[in-house]
């Protein structure tokens, strides 16, 4: 009996070890599209859930859009995004969904103020299309998320508000919101540095907040569409409460309330960091994940 115990305990041991690697996802790193709009190549990451080699199956997919200063790679090196995806898939807490990580420079994903960098309209008109013709990927609303983290937080939120019909939720870590308050009165110093070749350089104070800051700002943008336009998108906005950020998500949660746009919003305790962003990723894709699920 005894015998037969221990015997038992190592094949379950072993049967565990095996379903572990055979559920793992795969990643391919800095694949490359060529764009017309940006003029010169855009790399992007992508997670392929477990069983997309083994099946023909068309998934769901979620853009996951990198802080300031990061790349492609960043959601896989410092995120572990892949670990995450396999996890909640062998759990069933989420879909098997494929990811994609575009690199988005330090462009805010948003075409700049005059235009020089278009990089809103390569996203929507070019890379979008490309990767939902060139993977198996189920191309409408119903399947399609959208998150981000910082600068990819305010992406997500700039995607997502322009263009509802295109997702079915969003998911947004520590946005920079950039409101009026906060870009009216952040040091001239990192103005220029990181904020001036998206809105405009020469500008202080109350200059800088001009058309093309309204035109990007989810305050602005939410006003202009109106509440009923956000019926069918999920959000979910969730900001540590030591973040340098807080205010700008407290004044949006607030303000999004205001307008009876239904929304999720979180604080935990945290500061602007991968541990605080990895410990978010799970809740944000089980978020999307629901959207993807027929009730």
């Amino acid at each position: 009996m005894k015998n037969l115990i221990i015997f038992l305990c190592f094949f379950t041991s072993i049967s565990n070890a095996l379903l572990a690697q055979y559920t793992r996802g795969t990643v391919k790193e800095s694949l490359v599209i060529e764009s017309e709009i940006l003029g010169k190549e855009v790399k992007y990451t992508i997670y392929l859930p477990f069983d997309y080699e083994t099946s023909n199956r068309y998934y769901p997919v979620v853009y996951l859009l990198h802080g300031y200063g990061d790349n492609d790679m960043g959601w896989m090196q410092f995120g572990e995004a892949h670990l995450i995806a396999d996890e909640c898939i062998a759990n069933r807490e989420i879909p098997p969904m494929i990811l994609i990580m575009p690199d988005g420079g330090t462009s805010f994903y948003i075409n700049n103020f005059d235009n020089s960098i278009r990089y809103e309209d390569f996203f929507i008109q070019e890379f979008m299309p490309f990767i939902e013709k060139t993977y198996r990927i189920r191309a409408e609303k119903r399947y399609r998320g959208i998150a981000g983290l910082s600068m990819g937080g305010f992406g997500t939120l700039s995607f997502a508000l322009k263009y509802p019909e295109k997702f079915s939720a969003c998911a947004a870590f520590s946005a920079a919101i950039l409101s009026e308050e906060y870009l009216s009165t952040v040091t001239q110093d990192k103005y220029d540095l990181v904020y001036a070749p998206v809105f405009g350089s020469g500008l202080a104070g109350k200059d800088r907040l001009t058309e093309h800051h309204k035109k990007n700002n989810p305050f602005d943008v939410t006003k202009e569409k109106g509440k009923d336009t956000y019926d069918n998108l999920r959000i979910y906005i969730d900001c540590g409460d030591d973040d340098f950020l807080t205010n700008d998500n407290c004044r949006l949660h607030i303000h999004l309330i205001e307008m009876g746009i239904k929304h999720e919003f979180r604080m935990r305790d945290g500061v602007h960091s991968w541990p605080y962003w990895r410990s978010a990723l799970p809740v944000g894709l089980k978020f999307i994940g629901e959207s993807f699920h027929q009730f």
